[in-house]
């Protein structure tokens, strides 16, 4: 199936997804910085990627500050939704890369034109913001620096839209 004849907005004449990544913080390093950008370039043929920034904050020492803190950043994410919302959370539904091409495929397919992939604080999302997403998704058990989470991501998506257009890369 050609899923590019599913989307409604266009790149050069080709109809392309939107693709949203809504991040807290900002990347500082260079080298995840030109990781990133590397997968937004080749992205590019395949769906309009954007990444939106919000601002951090200092992580509180006590418990009930970090609730406070959390609720704050539930309020900034909340704003910024858009479309099919997708949680990477710990506690999400763990998928293969080739699963999470056939759950893409099907969030296309069912009319999803934006797709908002958010990447919560070190400390998570407030527990009932991360009851209004539409899908939590699970990279694993393990712990990734955010920064890092991002690179993963974009290459998760850019693999997703590789194994959707049977090419090699994936393998």
């Amino acid at each position: 199936m050609n899923l590019q004849n599913l989307l409604p907005s266009r790149i050069g004449g080709i109809r392309v997804l939107k693709i949203r990544i809504l991040c807290l913080g900002s990347i500082k390093e260079k080298y995840m910085r030109q990781g990133i950008d590397e997968y937004l370039k080749r992205l590019r043929s395949y769906a309009q990627v954007s990444i939106i920034e919000i601002p951090d904050s200092p992580i509180p020492r006590k418990e009930k500050d970090c609730q406070i803190m959390l609720k704050n950043e539930a309020i900034k994410l909340r704003q910024n939704l858009r479309g099919y919302n997708v949680l990477l959370d710990i506690d999400g539904k763990e998928l293969s890369s080739v699963e999470m091409a056939k759950q893409m495929e099907e969030w296309m397919i069912s009319g999803n034109s934006t797709i908002t992939f958010v990447i919560g604080s070190s400390l998570g999302v407030d527990s009932d913001l991360k009851k209004e997403f539409d899908f939590l998704w699970s990279f694993g058990l393990l712990t990734f620096p955010h920064q890092l989470m991002r690179l993963m991501l974009l290459e998760q998506i850019y693999r997703v839209f590789k194994i959707q257009s049977g090419e090699p890369y994936h393998k």
